[in-house]
């Protein structure tokens, strides 16, 4: 008998669609999938080969898998349900009714017979495929283990997102008890683990998964574009498996916001994914996106993590890198302007301080800018080395664009957060340096021959600029170039874009215009490392000159902050688009020049994760083009001589 394929695709095109394929004659679901913007997306299973989902039963101190028992299958493919009598002792059966109806799957258990006390555990196991779509569980209710309750989202990026609830027919009864997610980044694994409470008779336990769409941010006007972000919006929170050996830096626990679900928690991120909780917090009645952001903030603030110094590891055990700080002071920013948390915020102020001090002890020659560790001349960053910021195979150092916006930023916030516990002295003292900061930026960074900044100063003396969308719209969107200035340089920039003849706006812009000198590159091999020391072999390949969406955010909320929408708009619809058919992504790869997390400026893969959370915070343009929107994020860098 050939296995029951039940669909909630007969709703008109556009409407949420499931789909689930059932065991003929076991009791398993073999394939699952889901697409809440009727797109199609539902014809493709985000199971694993070989693996089905289905029950897991504890009794005698021993496991057993339900689809191993004796099982009555009773099928009606008419209205899309198939029921199961798993036997576990003489006269005692659990059932298990699995249905799919109007873009929802639901999942009902009980149980009858003697033996039913017999159970010790049961759990419903499903193994998800993330080299399809890295699928991973949102909730506000984390536990210090890494599990979670209900509510929960089951979020599969570019196919969308279930809503998981759980009620029971009895009064006080809890359907789930827990949940967790375990994973292997080297072998490309996912299970989402729901332990379910065991059956009693005469109850029916019900665990739902239903459609969800993430209404817009209140007082959003372009709500159509809203429309076209809303699926992608959740793919920047990817919550970690517990993946590795725990003992290990190249490893994760469960529930830590990262780059995939099977890759790293890295701290230079941090503040993408809290910036975009920023805008949505609460993405589910019960379900906040802070409680995360909280738990990943701690993670960062451990000792094992927070060196004494106050340097934070930014991932496995690199250090050396200046925006690991600033991710944890952004993030914690967000998190208290989010939550008005400030017991939180006092209980751990002393160690953002220190965060923070470390940073100014790092202004060496007391010029208002923070000098890396790394000096940033040429032929100077090796293997196993990193450079000094998120851009870990650009050999930036010294005196470094990205890394001073984001610290003008991050000590801005830290400002802010003083003010909000009425510190007047550390106020001062942070916006002092911010100040300062401020006043060396520009004349430190911009390139009188070009009339753009360059993006880093080596300890040499020598700019290194590399026509570069990313950092200059960075500077721009946060203050640190008036904006007069700002729209010339922006206009420098497009018209040296169409110089180089790049067009492809469907994938955003490139991070720079101009190849990347092999002596300014990690050395001697990485991905996208030229041979030619002009850079010109592999330009558009990774790190020299590759398009990866995330930065391209900085490039088009400059053009909003100076008054100039149309360029941005222009990109911004047309990545839109191609987001909509899921291409900023192509599942979890962990192989260089295989992910298209990074592309080529014809757009061929050439990143290595396949899957980066941190591309889908280009999406959050679709907001900052709207004033309020940049006055609320931008509001500690407009007071106290900011923007």
């Amino acid at each position: 008998m050939a296995a029951m394929v039940m669909c909630s695709d007969l709703a008109l095109a556009g409407d949420p669609a499931v789909r689930v394929a059932t065991g003929a004659a076991r009791a398993e679901i073999t394939a699952v999938s889901w697409d809440t913007e009727g797109t199609g997306r539902e014809k493709i299973s985000l199971l694993r080969p070989q693996t089905t989902a289905g029950l897991r039963i504890r009794m005698g101190g021993q496991w057993r898998h339900g689809a191993d028992l004796p099982t009555r299958v009773e099928t009606n493919a008419a209205v899309g349900v198939s029921s199961y009598g798993i036997t576990i002792a003489p006269e005692t059966e659990i059932g298990w009714r699995v249905e799919a109806a109007k873009g929802s799957l639901t999942l009902q258990f009980s149980g009858k017979g003697p033996a039913l006390g017999a159970i010790e555990g049961m759990e419903l196991v499903l193994p998800f495929a993330p080299s399809v779509t890295p699928v991973t569980a949102l909730s506000g209710d984390w536990s210090a283990d890494g599990s979670f309750r209900l509510p929960a989202i089951v979020s599969a990026p570019d196919f969308g997102q279930l809503l998981l609830t759980g009620q029971s027919t009895a009064a006080g009864r809890q359907t789930l008890q827990k949940a967790s997610l375990d994973g292997s980044r080297k072998e490309k694994v996912v299970n989402l683990v729901l332990d379910l409470t065991p059956p009693q008779a005469g109850t029916v336990d019900t665990l739902a998964f239903s459609p969800h769409l993430l209404t817009p941010p209140a007082g959003l006007v372009d709500t159509d574009l809203w429309a076209q972000a809303r699926r992608g919006w959740f793919n920047i929170w990817q919550p970690s498996a517990r993946w590795g050996d725990q003992g290990n830096p190249f490893s994760a626990p469960a529930g830590m916001l990262g780059n995939n679900v099977v890759s790293d928690p890295a701290s230079c991120s941090l503040w993408f994914y809290a910036d975009q909780a920023l805008w949505t917090p609460e993405v589910a009645k019960g379900i906040s996106m802070m409680p995360l952001v909280r738990r990943t903030l701690e993670f960062w603030l451990d000792d094992k993590r927070m060196r004494p110094t106050g340097e934070v590891v930014c991932y496995w055990d690199y250090v050396n890198f200046l925006d690991a700080n600033v991710g944890v002071l952004i993030a914690a920013w967000d998190y208290v302007e989010v939550t008005g948390d400030k017991e939180w915020l006092g209980k751990h102020l002393a160690r953002l301080e220190r965060i923070a001090d470390f940073l100014a002890k790092r202004d060496v020659d007391n010029d208002g800018l923070v000098e890396a560790t790394q000096s940033g001349n040429r032929g100077t960053l090796k293997q196993p080395a990193r450079s000094c910021a998120w851009w870990d195979a650009l050999n930036c150092g010294h005196k470094d664009a990205y890394c001073n916006a984001l610290i003008y930023r991050a000590w801005r916030c830290l400002a802010d957060l003083e003010k909000k516990l009425d510190r007047g002295e550390p106020q001062k003292r942070y916006t002092q340096l911010a100040d300062k900061l401020k006043a060396a930026y520009v004349p430190t960074l911009l390139n009188p021959a070009t009339g753009w900044l360059a993006w880093w100063k080596s300890a040499d003396g020598e700019l290194h600029d590399y026509a570069a969308p990313t950092v200059n719209g960075l500077a721009i969107e946060y203050g640190l170039v008036p904006p007069a200035q700002g729209r010339e340089i922006l206009a420098k920039l497009r018209t040296k874009m169409d110089a180089v003849g790049f067009k492809r706006f469907d994938l955003g812009v490139p991070p720079m215009l101009v190849p990347v000198l092999r002596a300014d590159y990690l050395l001697p091999d990485a991905i996208g490392c030229p041979k030619k020391e002009d850079g010109t072999d592999t330009v558009g390949q990774y790190m020299n000159g590759g398009i990866t969406a995330g930065h391209v955010l900085h490039y088009l909320a400059a053009h909003y902050v100076v008054g100039d929408p149309e360029p941005a708009d222009k990109v911004l619809r047309a990545m839109l688009v191609r987001q909509g058919r899921g291409e900023f992504q192509n599942g979890v790869r962990d192989v260089g020049g295989q992910g298209i997390d990074w592309t080529t400026w014809d757009g061929k893969p050439s990143g290595y994760e396949g899957y980066l959370a941190d591309s889908f915070r280009f999406l959050q343009a679709v907001l900052l083009r709207e004033a309020k929107f940049r006055d609320r994020l931008y509001r500690p860098l407009t007071s106290g001589g900011g923007r």
